[in-house]
């Protein structure tokens, strides 16, 4: 299913009420607002839905949720990665259950398994659930890198169909395109590298910036894949000071704070995670200015 996921794939945030609550109606008209928009996928409870203080029974649901929502109409993919593999393998079976087209699984985090114990987690995810699987490398927030090496023979699995890149490495990512592209959908995971990948192969990004510019990041990445990349370098140019900015404190408290002043969500998150620190709001507020997105655009 993912060879056929194409372009920006949204990694979308959880909406939550003052409280923490989660909030299902902003939700939906997020899911609305992406369709209309021309984002080509979406990832529900990734990183940047604060899967990690979802409770497990919002999380099943929140899948399900989604996936009647949206109706078929862009494909889902649902986060299920987990540093235990066999929570790993409850959260995939359910995604699967709950109709999404795929799941998302990160590298264990935090318990830093060598890369054989790499290859055995996924290997036991990619044979225990009959799902499109995909791999998510960041070792910027698991202190665990999966090799390229123990990509090239994951790939080799059934069920094992693409892979999130989210290392921030150009030549390395380029090199994983090489080596893996035409047995994995490879995928940025990075938006201020996604334009380069895409020229050298990769099929799309599964992408923060996403959910402050939709349209902007489709419209990229359907240029990119069309091989126009002086008109995509062109969009990416405004959206430059987004990728980076949005990154200011940790995921997903920036990209939060960006959609609550535009009026798409409240403004609640999760602790550990607080409302982004004044001293970094005048430079996201910048960022969006420069993007061309104003209040106006998304009231």
């Amino acid at each position: 299913m993912s060879k056929e996921i194409r372009g920006s794939i949204v990694a979308i945030v959880t909406p939550m009420h003052d409280d923490g609550s989660l909030d299902l109606p902003a939700l939906n008209k997020l899911l609305e607002w992406h369709i209309e928009s021309g984002t080509h996928g979406v990832v529900i409870v990734g990183t940047t839905g604060e899967s990690a203080t979802l409770s497990t029974e919002e999380h099943c649901d929140l899948v399900g949720h989604c996936v009647d929502q949206v109706k078929g109409r862009v494909p889902v993919i649902a986060g299920t990665g987990s540093n235990n593999t066999q929570e790993a393998l409850y959260f995939t079976e359910s995604a699967r259950q709950n109709g999404a087209d795929a799941a998302l699984l990160v590298a264990p985090y935090y318990n830093r398994p060598s890369q054989e114990g790499l290859y055995q987690h996924f290997k036991v995810l990619a044979k225990g659930v009959d799902i499109p699987q995909i791999l998510y490398n960041v070792p910027g927030r698991t202190a665990c890198d999966l090799s390229l090496e123990t990509v090239d023979r994951l790939a080799d699995l059934e069920n094992v169909v693409a892979i999130k890149d989210a290392t921030g490495d150009i030549p390395r990512g380029i090199e994983l395109v090489r080596k893996c592209g035409d047995r994995l959908a490879v995928y940025s995971g990075e938006d201020a590298i996604t334009l380069p990948l895409m020229m050298a192969g990769a099929l799309g990004t599964i992408s923060v910036t996403a959910n402050v510019a939709p349209m902007m990041m489709s419209q990229m990445c359907s240029l990119a894949l069309a091989g126009e990349e002086a008109a995509a370098q062109a969009i990416d140019d405004k959206l430059m000071s987004l990728h980076q900015n949005l990154f200011l404190e940790g995921n997903p408290v920036p990209v939060k704070w960006a959609m609550a002043q535009m009026g798409l969500i409240g403004s609640g998150i999760r602790l550990p995670l607080v409302e982004l620190d004044s001293k970094f709001q005048l430079q996201v507020s910048e960022a969006l200015t420069a993007a061309g997105i104003v209040l106006s655009d998304v009231a």
